[in-house]
């Protein structure tokens, strides 16, 4: 078996799966792309999927960080808070993604890519709220659609035995 391909029978598995749902719900609400659906909407995914990740060093600190970041935002959605209040919230879960981008070096496109991709979404739908700009929002909205879709299709890959990482092709040799 190829070393660069997870056996996918890990809680680590279920946990990016967890993960890129509920971003690619979160992401894709935030984005306005669909009528009538905003990231308020992925409340009881967010609340009741988020959380359910397990894992053991870095990876439980991330599963658990995050589980309590989509609990508090899912139990939160539709309350009174202002708009600086959300994205104080926002910013201060961006400073957790990027502990985690930064603690998962060395891990790949679907390890630290979809942590630092969380961090961009996260900052972006919190300076969005601070400031009021929609397109910064919608931006943010976007980014963590992506970084669902990445966590997805790696956890995806790691169950279906497909490769996750990009490997260089070897050169040709040179023409004598």
């Amino acid at each position: 078996m190829d070393n660069e391909v997870a056996a996918g029978n890990t809680a680590s598995t279920l946990g990016h799966l967890a993960l890129g749902l509920t971003l690619l719900a979160f992401g894709l609400g935030g984005t306005g792309v669909i009528d009538n659906v905003a990231a308020a909407d992925a409340a009881g995914l967010a609340t009741w999927v988020g959380g359910v990740r397990a894992g053991d060093k870095g990876e439980g600190t991330a599963y658990a960080g995050l589980g309590a970041f989509w609990f508090t935002w899912g139990t939160g959605v539709g309350g009174a808070d202002s708009a600086d209040a959300a994205g104080l919230f926002l910013l201060l879960w961006a400073l957790l993604a990027l502990t985690l981008t930064m603690a998962s070096s060395g891990s790949g496109l679907f390890g630290q890519g979809v942590y630092g991709l969380l961090f961009v979404a996260l900052l972006l739908l919190g300076i969005g709220a601070l400031v009021d700009n929609g397109g910064l929002g919608k931006a943010g909205g976007w980014v963590a659609a992506l970084a669902g879709l990445v966590a997805w299709y790696g956890a995806t890959a790691a169950v279906a035995g497909w490769p996750t990482s990009l490997r260089r092709a070897a050169s040709a040799p040179a023409a004598g």
